[in-house]
């Protein structure tokens, strides 16, 4: 067994429609921080879904529903912390608007 601390999305402005931004291929994938930081001058929403295998981002598999961003404003994304994705499974995100929150992830993969 390997284990290797990863970048799983480098950072990136999240998209206002439904969008896998990781997959943990042929892996097991731990979340170790996922930050969102709120660049624009307004608020802004985000949402994540951590999807198993085989399944497509929805509410059950729903993690953070519009967490609201005031302008500025970064959120360290507790609710994902420490989440496996066993081979197969994503990291999906939803954001209110495509010009507002800056994402980015890191963890390890098992192997």
């Amino acid at each position: 067994m390997a284990v290797y601390v990863r970048v799983l999305i480098p950072s990136k402005t999240a998209e206002a429609s439904q969008t896998t931004q990781y997959t943990s291929t042929a892996v097991t994938t731990i979340i170790d921080k996922f930050t969102a930081t709120n660049y624009s001058a307004s608020a802004a929403t985000l949402s994540i879904n951590l999807v198993t295998s085989l399944d497509n981002a929805g509410n059950a598999n729903l993690v953070i529903k519009t967490v609201s961003l005031q302008p500025g404003q970064t959120y360290l994304c507790p609710e994902v912390i420490g989440h496996v994705l066993m081979p197969g499974g994503f990291i999906s995100t939803l954001a209110g608007t495509g010009t507002a929150i800056n994402i980015r992830a890191s963890g390890r993969t098992i192997s």
